[in-house]
């Protein structure tokens, strides 16, 4: 290998390190996400409160939204990303209230 080749090998094996890292940060930031959510959708099926809270969702996507656009993401891939978790969190909500 090339001295060039050598050192191209050696970043893509740190990008590689700090991508695997910052996958495991995203899943177990998910999972703590969820424990709140699944907490969340009890005490709503408990109260008798509906599973979705449109207003709310709406305010956390422009949220989302301006966090993206801050941190130089794109903020439809981060509309995307927040609505799919919304839909998970309101699939378990329903849940519980079965």
């Amino acid at each position: 290998m090339t001295d060039a080749a050598t050192r191209a090998a050696a970043v893509l094996k740190e990008h590689r390190e700090s991508i695997d890292r910052l996958d495991a940060i995203l899943v177990y930031t998910l999972g703590e996400r969820f424990k709140h959510t699944q907490a969340v959708g009890r005490l709503k099926a408990e109260h008798e409160l509906p599973p979705s809270d449109p207003a709310r969702e709406a305010e956390q996507i422009a949220r989302l939204e301006d966090l993206a656009k801050e941190a130089d993401l794109d903020p439809d891939f981060a509309k995307a990303f927040l609505t799919f978790i919304i839909q998970e969190v309101i699939r378990h909500h329903k849940k519980h209230q079965e």
